[in-house]
């Protein structure tokens, strides 16, 4: 599903955030990026939504070189991935619904349609009676679950994670990465960057290491990850 080719990404100033990383994703898998703050774990992510292009090297998806598609395949890219960002992302000024049904909007999906997708994805998390409410007024860790809503109110194939459980208690991260298993099972490809080391041992997936912006190790933990 996922291809990397010696994937370097430098930024303006010199910045080197990855070098000549190389691995592949196959479709329904479910797999945890990790490595310190400033290995290049969010720009890896970027790399494959397209938020940021390669320096050099070939990002596939789906058969496609990311870093050659067009501007005006850039919404067939984006119809396919859906994404968790740490800070929420969301808008402060509109309701729950509205900040779910957001990316329905933008493709120009039918409003009966769109209501009854968003209605889905937010009981899928639990938050179905905080629809007409506004994101100040939820927790932490409620407007994470609406940021995952909106990330999967679209049916992505792919679900893309940056650091979900950043800024939670050990018992919501245990629960969200709970929600990400179910949601793998059901033939989502899931990619999360964690720093949760304890958390992914516990659930025996595929991890990739990242270190200095290369790929370091790319294990399973039942077989040592240290």
């Amino acid at each position: 599903m996922i291809r990397f080719e010696q994937v370097a990404k430098r930024y303006p100033g010199g910045i080197q955030a990855l070098a000549d990383v190389s691995f592949e994703l196959e479709r329904g898998e479910m797999v945890f990026l990790t490595g310190r703050s400033g290995a290049g774990k969010s720009t890896l992510l970027k790399l494959i939504a397209l938020l940021e292009r390669p320096s050099r090297g070939r990002v596939i998806f789906e058969g496609r070189n990311v870093g050659r598609i067009s501007r005006r395949q850039i919404p067939w890219l984006r119809r396919q991935i859906g994404i968790v960002f740490q800070d929420h992302a969301l808008l402060s000024d509109r309701r729950v619904f509205d900040n779910v049904a957001l990316p329905l909007v933008i493709s120009g999906v039918a409003y009966p349609e769109i209501r009854r997708r968003v209605r889905a994805a937010l009981d899928k998390v639990g938050l179905l009676d905080k629809e007409r409410m506004y994101p100040p007024m939820l927790s932490g860790g409620e407007q994470q679950r609406v940021g995952i809503a909106r990330a999967i109110v679209g049916k992505p194939a792919l679900l893309l994670a940056d650091e979900p459980t950043g800024n939670l208690d050990p018992e919501l991260s245990a629960e969200l990465m709970q929600f990400f298993t179910r949601l793998n099972e059901t033939g989502t490809t899931v990619l999360i960057a964690s720093h949760d080391l304890d958390l992914i041992k516990r659930l025996g997936r595929r991890v990739m290491v990242l270190g200095e912006g290369r790929l370091v190790d790319d294990v399973r933990v039942a077989e040592g990850l240290s």
